[in-house]
């Protein structure tokens, strides 16, 4: 087909119901749309294809992993100009094969089937999360979910992660590296918590075990770190074990609901919370809080959405759930106070950081970009390009404030009503 850029801008804007906010180059070489900007690139008609069929997110996100979809120029910038279609109405993208009353959009759906060439689409690719078992934040189920994310070789998490091993927002200051902003957010969390020496940690969501090797020796806290990932529970202890602390730390392949060796003096849950569910929440809560002795401080450290005018209408982004962490739900600030609240928890303190999540994932897409060759050797292409996008997207949503991050710090405060917390226990910058 000649010019099936300036087609398929034609196509879009009028599906679309305005002006194409990116440049297209098509399968045949040709451009449109405004220039000067990221060009995003449809290599193949098979990308239409995924997207007719799995119109909105899922059918992008496909046609994304398996190649047929590419940027060149600025990836951010991309994904900022097309943020007001993908995330910003709503989700309310029209599938084209509805019926639909506007002949004008009738005729283009019939353009873009032609377009698009013989049906049916391809197959997912193979990166797809399939095959689920049991019901929804399920043990059995969780296990799953954790696996396909985290199981994908420590090696491919080094190079992106950088030599801390933390897989979660760091806590930047000026001038500082990513392995000193995690340094920083792993000490921050150990103060809120008033660790001492000889405290008994719980790690929930341990990872690679960064938090318990920085507890131990830094504060010598006695940690136990609870992980449903095997390689990452082999990662830890081999790590822990060459610095010398395995008299301190205890790594365990456990779920969370299953720790019954309480009472711990503090718990630390750094970016797990998001695996929980918002059906599970509760009983996460709850857990928590029995878990440790009157007194004990909980560090919640987690992702957070704004809230809907709907609650009830909020659905799990469907290229997240399909290719990063199936079943992962995000809650709204509020929502995980009041849950803490229920539970008994009085929570002291609260901290947003959202502008630091995004300067961390620019540095770990910068890490990913740096080394691609070796990344897509250690997994694959389309799992390179899930992160690649994925984190590049996040890194937008967080600095657009679609999303967020906050460090909870609740205390079980016993009857007493002593919480044991500071008279002034953040210091604000002096008015100028």
């Amino acid at each position: 087909m000649a010019d099936a850029a300036s087609r398929l801008a034609t196509l879009a804007e009028e599906l679309l119901g305005g002006p194409l906010p990116v440049r297209l180059r098509a399968w045949d070489g040709s451009e449109a749309g405004p220039a000067g900007g990221p060009v995003l690139i449809v290599r193949d008609r098979r990308a239409l294809r995924r997207m007719i069929w799995k119109p909105g997110e899922l059918g992008l996100a496909r046609a994304w992993v398996a190649g047929e979809l590419d940027v060149e120029g600025d990836l951010y910038a991309l994904l900022d100009g097309l943020s007001g279609l993908l995330w910003e109405r709503g989700g309310e993208t029209r599938s084209l094969l509805d019926s639909v009353r506007d002949p004008k959009l009738r005729a283009a759906a019939r353009a873009l089937l032609r377009t698009a060439g013989p049906f049916p689409p391809p197959k997912p690719p193979a990166e797809e999360m399939r095959g689920r078992s049991g019901s929804r934040h399920s043990k059995r189920r969780d296990k799953q979910a954790i696996s396909h994310h985290y199981d994908v070789g420590n090696d491919f998490y080094e190079l992106v992660l950088g030599p801390s091993m933390v897989y979660s927002c760091a806590y930047w200051a000026e001038g500082g590296t990513l392995e000193d902003a995690q340094r920083d957010k792993l000490d921050l969390i150990a103060r809120k918590l008033n660790l001492q020496e000889g405290d008994r940690l719980l790690d929930v969501g341990c990872g690679w075990g960064s938090m318990a090797v920085h507890a131990a020796r830094e504060y010598g806290a006695r940690v136990v770190g609870v992980t449903l990932s095997r390689e990452q529970a082999t990662y830890a202890r081999k790590r822990i074990a060459d610095e010398g602390l395995t008299d301190l730390i205890e790594i365990r392949v456990q779920d969370y609901r299953d720790v019954d060796d309480g009472p711990y003096d503090a718990i630390s849950s750094i970016g797990m919370a998001e695996h929980v569910g918002a059906v599970k929440y509760r009983e996460y809560a709850d857990t928590l809080y029995g878990l440790l002795k009157p007194g004990g401080r909980l560090l919640n450290h987690q992702i957070s959405r704004r809230p809907e005018p709907d609650e009830e209408a909020y659905e799990i982004d469907a290229f997240i759930d399909a290719y990063v962490f199936p079943d992962g739900e995000l809650s709204p600030m509020g929502s995980t106070l009041t849950t803490l609240e229920d539970a008994g928890f009085e929570v002291r303190d609260v901290e947003a950081i959202r502008e630091h999540y995004a300067l961390t994932l620019r540095r770990w897409v910068a890490n990913l970009e740096a080394d691609w060759d070796r990344a897509v050797r250690l997994t694959s292409p389309g799992r390179a390009r899930i992160w690649r996008l994925y984190m590049a997207a996040s890194a937008v949503s967080f600095e657009r404030n679609r999303i967020g991050v906050n460090q909870f710090l609740a205390v079980k405060t016993p009857v007493s009503g002593v919480s044991g917390t500071a008279l002034r226990p953040r210091v604000w910058n002096e008015k100028v």
